[in-house]
């Protein structure tokens, strides 16, 4: 192997396990939408790692592209179609729930102390 293919073939695979590292986490986060209760969501996160172990020890690159355009096509299939945001991020129900005051509203914090 030249130095070029090296790098190359260092490059993919590092580019695989990230697509890989990715796709575990939102399917784990879009997991813990689908089951309610602590004790689901553990028994399903434990399904869902074995079927990233499974394939663990594959090693020709072309097949683990398709696998994981395959988990990446069953993960697109089966999104949650209302997932939970935590409430004071962005989408949030709480989310700029008290926004800024407009510009020109002057806002004194320490109330009953204002000089007189």
């Amino acid at each position: 192997m030249s130095i070029s293919s090296t790098a190359g073939y260092l490059a993919r695979r590092a580019a695989q396990r990230e697509r890989v590292r990715i796709l575990y986490r939102r399917a784990l986060k879009d997991t813990l939408t689908w089951a309610v209760h602590r004790h689901l969501f553990y028994r399903d996160a434990s399904d869902l790692r074995e079927r990233f172990e499974a394939n663990k020890n594959v090693e020709d690159l072309d097949t683990i592209d398709k696998l994981i355009a395959d988990g990446e096509a069953s993960y697109n299939k089966w999104r949650h179609p209302d997932p939970y945001i935590v409430p004071w991020a962005p989408g949030g129900s709480k989310f700029t729930r008290n926004p800024t005051p407009p510009s020109g509203v002057e806002i004194i914090y320490d109330y009953g102390r204002e000089d007189h």
